[in-house]
């Protein structure tokens, strides 16, 4: 009988759920921001070129997280893509709670990109040079036109409108072409290619079709920009 009892007790022991308490954590701050910045940056659609920052809302002071049993659920609190701010749910059921414990925690995104600015201010009508550029990185949510991510595509455009120092210098601020300028024609075929010479009869930048006229027949037509001072008739 006796030996029944302790066996009796030994099965207790082994099935009980006392046990499952080894597998109880106590989530850290670091784990749940660790966690919040993982769910955030799974999602996150930007090209290798970027800078990304993902922040976690400073919970320091302000959360006290209950034990859990694992695992810990973690998930965006919304099907929307990622944006400047976003809301994380975590979750998990809790020995301290009749009811599974949630939080949520704001996680900010900023996603810079390489951008040509202006190193000083430059001007209506100004060519620009080299020393007139430099490269940096700019929030995607600053960025409100069509811009540069190399300085050498510019070298030798005109300014049409004044660029502010340090500021994203966009396709609408300049012109590879500008209406008056003497450009260089060119025509394709599979076997030559002619250069002759004309004028631009409006402003233009890289691949935009613009209207042109060849200075010895002064026929016009349409060709595309393909650099400074050149465009392309496509045959």
């Amino acid at each position: 009988m006796k030996v029944f009892f302790l066996c009796f007790l030994c099965l207790i022991t082994f099935f009980s759920p006392v046990f499952a308490s080894e597998e109880i954590v106590t989530p850290t701050l670091s784990t749940i921001y660790a966690l919040a910045k993982e769910t955030v940056a799974k999602k996150i659609d930007a090209n290798s070129k970027a800078k990304i920052e993902i922040t976690p809302q400073n919970l320091e002071g302000r959360i006290n997280p209950p034990r859990c049993y694992p695992p810990i659920n973690v998930e965006l609190a919304s099907e929307r893509a990622i944006s400047r701010n976003n809301m994380v749910k975590l979750s998990c059921n809790s020995p301290d709670y009749d009811y599974p414990w949630q939080m949520y925690i704001s996680v900010r995104v900023e996603i810079k990109y390489p951008v040509v600015v202006a190193n000083q201010l430059l001007s209506k009508d100004q060519i620009i040079a080299q020393h007139h550029l430099q490269i940096m990185y700019v929030d995607q949510y600053n960025l409100k036109g069509q811009y540069f991510s190399k300085t050498s595509t510019l070298i030798g455009s005109r300014v049409k409108r004044r660029v502010s120092k340090d500021s994203p210098i966009l396709t609408n601020n300049l012109c590879f072409v500008c209406k008056g300028d003497n450009v260089s024609i060119y025509a394709k075929t599979a076997n030559v290619q002619i250069k002759t010479l004309g004028e631009a009869l409006r402003d233009g930048n890289i691949d935009e079709v613009i209207r042109v006229k060849n200075s010895n027949t002064e026929k016009q037509f349409d060709a595309v920009v393909i650099g400074v001072g050149e465009v392309e008739v496509r045959m």
